[in-house]
């Protein structure tokens, strides 16, 4: 349980739902906002097609950061993009289910994200959020799932990938966690720490010491 709990904090680092209040790792550093909540607002007509747009020049920039510095900018950046989008009612969702994540009310924040799916089924970032708060609760199946629709509507959301990865290497899963490592190394190449647990992984999955 400990490790899902880190990993379901890792998960919101990656995310662009960091909440606006600093939620503690279980014996790691603490994890900051990424964004206000406030910028999840619902963008103007036409503007989801300049989003997507700045989006995917971005995800290419990151792919090509020079070093960790300009890695880190470039990601605060994509971050902030993928939590606009979500309508107010669903931004006001989000916000109450982290709140319910911090008070440790797995069921409420449940219940809060799961309506903000019903409303906008086609925002990312709702079911990475109710993917952090299931793998926390130790439902690896249901978190998996919710990772994976999240990868559907945002193909290159390296975080959803990482903490799939981690799901994965949870279940046993070595062969699987390591494709899905790799697949967000090459979203995010300089993701702090991903190239000694590719190493990791790659050692313990196929016998490689390379």
């Amino acid at each position: 349980m400990r490790r899902m709990a880190a990993m379901g904090g890792m998960l919101l680092l990656f995310s662009g739902l960091a909440s606006a209040q600093v939620m503690p790792l279980p014996g790691g550093p603490e994890v900051g906002p990424a964004i206000p909540p406030s910028a999840m607002v619902m963008p103007k007509p036409g503007a989801e097609t300049q989003r997507r747009e700045e989006l995917n020049r971005l995800l290419d920039a990151l792919a090509q950061a020079p070093d960790e510095s300009a890695a880190a900018q470039i990601q605060a950046q994509v971050q902030a993009l993928w939590a606009q989008g979500g309508t107010p009612t669903v931004g006001l969702l989000l916000r109450k289910g982290l709140r319910s994540m911090q008070e440790n009310a797995v069921a409420e924040a449940v219940e809060d994200l799961d309506a903000a799916i019903t409303l906008q089924p086609d925002f990312a970032e709702s079911w990475v959020l109710r993917a952090q708060v299931l793998a926390a609760s130790g439902d690896r199946r249901a978190a998996a799932a919710d990772l994976r629709e999240a990868l559907r509507l945002e193909p290159r959301h390296f975080g959803a990938l990482l903490a799939l990865s981690e799901l994965q290497e949870d279940a046993g899963d070595l062969a699987g966690a390591l494709r899905s490592l790799d697949a967000a190394l090459r979203i995010h190449p300089r993701l702090p720490g991903g190239t000694q647990k590719q190493r990791d992984l790659r050692r313990r999955a196929l016998g490689d010491v390379t």
